[in-house]
Formats: structure tokens, C-alpha cells, sequence
């Protein structure tokens, strides 16, 4: 069996360096996920409406701004854009920090912060998803998609427990202090990869134009279109779960924040093995039906938290909610990878930023509406009663893919498309 360093040598030492950046980012990521609607919560008393803002306008940057900074991407080399990503992010969150230790933050200061976060979060997200071919090269995509997502599962493990121990035993602003270590750590990375990157040649066209030949490329392929919707759909219902389970997990279920840091990062272990999984599973079923099955497994799963009652004992509601994160972990991973692999290997390299933007805009955008609606729906019903209407809502997904022509897909590679945009022979 080869060892994760032999693996990483076969993508070559870029590809580690590039792998690094991604893993510190991504534990960065999952401390921050948890940190900042609890740092509303426990510090500034915010209620379940004031987290589903914040959540919204966490994630708002991607549906104002991921297409302008496709273009972007496109237009200048990819690596610099995502150093510069890490750095304000970083300078950002030790804002947030100062103010927290001051005394100073305010939930609308907050707000503006998580907004700013945001915009440069959309920067790397675009940023990185079109620099990985050039550092994997595009044969190695599956297997490159499939090491940087069980990175990004392994790191659901180790993220939120840190995070709840250190809220637990500290609090949330030194929590975000160790996410702005991660960003540092990232840029470092990204400064020591050498695979030479070549300079995009001017198109001498407007922005708009830019812009409108991605979200042209992307209406016109009917994969891509099911991509969005798969995303769409499970994104929008499951940010609606998520913002409220977080104040229920707290004010009803009773959890702790080392509670929800174990339940979190036990959770996970399902995400690892589901990234682990995804060449093997293509392999033996084919993409589409590993897209149909993770559907149903992370969207069925959960389904049980509106179940869930505070009546139980601690041990037993902490198990339950493991086993729900671990099943719906384990379908959004390997789903993930799938996803990502098609889209990259549709994609001709000189519509990379756009087409990655313009697939965030709409399935990452909707998350900010998920988030806003949530919050208002368990303002106005209750949380418990906000969590079963958005269950119900995820189960739509289940509904698109069986229906889209996902679900036809073998071997990914027979849709890979070359440069010029043909299909491959």
C-alpha cells in the first residue's frame, strides 16, 4: 500500500505544496464554520434571525461577485490572486479578533467583516478549482479532486473539535485567531509552487462579454446545467438546516460547544471515507449512479434531526447526530468529487474562472437566500419546525438527479472536452 507522501509524489511537489495551502484552509474553514455563529451566539446574544443574517451574508459574495471575479481569474495568472486571498483573510480576521478581545465588536461590525471574508473566500474558491489543473495536470484530475477532498473531510474532523475546545476552554476569538494561522500558512504554500503558469492572452473584449460567454458555455451544456441544480438544490435547503441547527443544537438540544465541536468532527470521519471512495466507486457503478445514491444518503440523513429530543441523555443525542453527519458527510464528499471532476474535465482551460464562477454564482449564491430564509422560518416557527421544512426541501435533489442526464454518466472521462471546447474522441 503506498503511503499519502508517495501518493503526493506521483502528482509531483507542486501538487503537495498545492495541497497544503488547501488543507490549512480548509481547517481554517471548518474552526471559522463553527466559531463565528457561536461567537454571535455566546458573545453577542445574537437570535436565530441575526445568525441567518450573518450566515447570508457570509455567503452573499458568491452571488454578487463570483461571476466579475471569474473574469478575473481568467484574465491574470491564478496563483498570485490566491495568495493575495489568503493574505486579506487573514488581516481580516484578526480585525474581528482585536475587536472581539477589545470588546469593541458589534453584531452589525461582524456582519461587514463576514462580508469581506466572503469576497475574498469567492476569490480563492474560483481561483483554486481553475489553478489545479495546471499543477495536476488535467489527467490526474480525479485523483488530485479525490486526495484534496478527503484533505478537506480529514479536516471536518480535526476543525470543529479544535474549535469547540478552544471556545470551551478560551473563546471564539481565539478560535478565529488560529483560522487567521491557517491563511498564513496557505499563502506560504502557494509562494513555493514553481509549475510555470502561463500569461492569458487579452481577449480585447468588455467584461460583460467576459462574463456572458461563461454563462453561455455552461446553459448550453446540459451537464453542467445539472451540476447546477444538483448543487443548487441541496445547497439552498441544507444552509436553511444548518443556520438553525446550530441555535437549536444550543437552546434546545442543550449542547455545549465542545458538544457540537465532537459532533462535528466524529461526524466527518464519513466525508474521509466518502472522498476515499469516490475513484473506486466510479470505477465499479459510474459516476451517475454514485451521484443518485449520494444524493438519497445525504439528503435522507438529514431528515432525523427534526427527530431528535432533548429528553435523551447527552450521550445518546451526541451519537444520534454523529451517525446523521456521518451518512450526509459521506454523500456530500464523494458527490463533491464527482461533481468536480466532470465539470473540470467539460471545461476548456481558457473558461475555467468563468465557468467555476459562474457554477458558484448559482449554487453557492443560493446559499446566502438558504441561510436568510432558514433564519426567518425558525424566527417565525420554531427551529425544530424550521429544520423539518428544510429536510423537506433537500429531498428535491433526490428529484433532479434521477431526472437530469447525470444519472447516464459512466466513466467521466468520456465527456472530457479539449481546449478548443470539442469533445474528446
Amino acid at each position: 500500500m503506498k503511503t499519502i507522501s508517495q501518493q503526493s509524489e506521483r502528482l509531483g511537489p507542486d501538487f503537495a505544496r498545492f495541497w497544503i495551502a488547501q488543507g490549512a484552509s480548509s481547517v481554517g474553514g471548518q474552526i471559522s464554520e463553527l466559531a463565528v455563529p457561536l461567537l454571535a451566539v455566546l458573545v453577542l446574544h445574537a437570535s436565530a434571525g441575526e445568525v441567518g443574517l450573518l450566515g447570508a451574508v457570509r455567503w452573499l459574495p458568491f452571488l454578487l461577485l463570483a461571476l466579475p471575479l471569474g473574469v478575473l481569474v481568467d484574465r491574470r495568472r491564478r496563483r498570485p490572486l490566491l495568495v493575495s486571498s489568503d493574505i486579506a483573510r487573514a488581516v481580516l480576521t484578526l480585525v474581528v479578533v482585536a475587536l472581539a478581545f477589545s470588546g469593541l465588536l458589534t453584531l452589525p461590525a461582524l456582519v461587514v467583516l463576514v462580508g469581506l471574508l466572503g469576497a475574498f473566500t469567492v476569490l480563492f474558491e474560483v481561483g483554486y478549482q481553475s489553478f489545479l489543473p495546471t499543477v495536476a495536470g488535467r489527467e490526474h484530475l480525479e485523483r488530485a479532486n479525490g486526495r484534496l477532498q478527503a484533505t478537506a473531510s480529514a479536516a471536518e474532523i480535526g476543525g470543529p473539535g479544535l474549535a469547540g475546545l478552544l471556545i470551551q476552554a478560551l473563546s471564539a476569538p481565539w478560535a478565529l485567531l488560529a483560522h487567521a494561522a491557517t491563511y498564513v500558512v496557505s499563502a506560504v504554500a502557494l509562494l513555493r509552487i514553481s509549475t510555470p503558469e502561463r500569461q492569458p492572452v487579452p481577449t480585447g473584449r468588455s467584461v460583460l462579454r467576459d462574463l456572458a460567454d461563461g454563462l453561455r458555455f455552461v446553459g448550453r451544456d446540459r451537464y453542467l446545467v445539472s451540476l447546477v441544480g444538483f448543487a443548487g438544490i441541496y445547497n439552498l435547503f441544507a444552509q436553511w438546516v444548518m443556520v438553525l441547527f446550530t441555535v437549536h443544537a444550543v437552546r434546545e438540544l442543550g449542547l455545549t460547544a465542545g458538544h457540537l465541536g465532537l459532533v462535528f468532527s466524529l461526524g466527518a470521519v464519513g466525508a474521509v471515507l466518502g472522498a476515499a471512495a469516490a475513484p473506486t466507486s466510479v470505477r465499479r457503478f459510474g459516476a451517475g449512479p454514485v451521484l443518485v445514491a449520494c444524493a438519497a444518503a445525504e439528503c435522507v440523513a438529514l431528515a432525523a434531526l427534526p427527530f431528535v429530543e432533548a429528553s435523551w441523555t447527552a450521550p445518546v443525542v451526541i451519537a444520534v447526530l454523529v451517525v446523521v453527519f456521518a451518512i450526509n458527510g459521506a454523500g456530500t464528499s464523494l458527490s463533491s468529487v464527482v461533481a468536480l471532476t466532470l465539470r473540470q474535465l467539460r471545461t476548456p482551460d481558457r473558461l475555467l474562472g468563468r465557468v467555476n464562477a459562474t457554477m458558484r454564482w448559482l449554487s453557492y449564491g443560493v446559499i446566502a437566500i438558504g441561510a436568510a430564509v432558514g433564519g426567518v422560518v425558525g424566527e417565525a416557527l420554531g427551529t425544530r419546525t424550521g429544520i423539518a421544512l428544510g429536510c423537506a426541501g433537500t429531498l428535491l435533489t433526490v428529484v433532479w438527479v434521477v431526472a437530469s442526464p447525470l444519472r447516464q454518466v459512466g466513466d467521466p472521462r468520456g465527456l472530457a472536452v479539449h481546449d478548443d471546447g470539442e469533445a474528446a474522441r
